[in-house]
């Protein structure tokens, strides 16, 4: 993919530059830290569930990751249409495959950065004498960034898909809710056909996936290649919509 250093330096760079992005970096950090003191109190003071809490074993990792994606993402491409800048990107000599996915890559480590708060309180922890599994805090980490990951793939194909960012990133939390609420929903439909209700949930359950693998410290290929395939189909659509638009032009 050509063009996919280029896209990915000018993007990070774009997010770092942007006010927006380190109010959402300084909300993120602040959010984390809060939430892990509770974490802390509430279980008296046991560090691997208060980590593992912090990385999608509870509430606020959830509330954070639908909330955060489609900011980050919502001008990556809406925003470029609106203003004339996508038809110059089409026509340098940068892949729409790369282009795509460099703002992807962009927008991931971002959200990779504000999400490392939680192995430093990890760190902090070890120093006061309180070492965590180590093992288990880095599954943790690693399968809190695919999910982070997940929903910018999100993100990018609704900033693809719309032409204001406003749209964008409305569109993306629309689909954030769906894609981690639907499969709590299926279960009603259990009774009808228990089989199949439970083998389709679990190849669209981002939150039974994250928990029964990654939380435990159990570093399963199939639920890695769980994320990397959705992540890479949502991409390449993103990347289909992005070269249609050379034809609308």
């Amino acid at each position: 993919m050509s063009g996919l250093a280029t896209i990915f330096r000018r993007e990070l760079a774009a997010l770092f530059f942007a006010p927006l992005a380190w109010v959402l970096l300084c909300i993120g950090l602040a959010y984390n830290g809060v939430w892990m003191l509770f974490f802390l109190r509430h279980t008296g003071g046991m560090v691997n569930q208060s980590l593992s809490m912090s990385l999608g074993g509870w509430l606020p990792f959830w509330m954070l990751t639908l909330a955060l994606p489609p900011l980050l993402t919502m001008r990556m491409i809406s925003e470029e249409s609106r203003t004339g800048m996508l038809e110059y990107l089409l026509t340098a000599p940068v892949g729409d495959a790369a282009g795509v996915v460099g703002k992807a890559l962009a927008a991931t480590a971002f959200l990779a950065v504000l999400l490392l708060s939680v192995p430093i309180f990890g760190v902090a922890c070890a120093a006061l004498g309180a070492a965590p599994d180590w093992g288990q805090l880095f599954t943790g980490y690693l399968g809190a960034v695919l999910t982070a990951a997940l929903f910018v793939s999100i993100g990018i194909l609704a900033s693809a898909l719309s032409g204001t960012p406003l749209v964008a990133a409305f569109l993306a939390l629309v689909l954030n809710l769906a894609v981690l609420f639907l499969p709590l929903g299926a279960g009603t439909l259990r009774g009808f056909a228990p089989t199949t209700v439970d083998w389709l949930t679990k190849r669209v359950d981002v939150m039974y996936t994250l928990r029964s693998s990654f939380l435990t410290g159990a570093l399963d290929t199939q639920h890695v290649v769980f994320f990397v395939a959705w992540i890479a189909a949502l991409l390449f659509a993103a990347t289909r919509v992005v070269e249609a638009r050379r034809w609308w032009a």
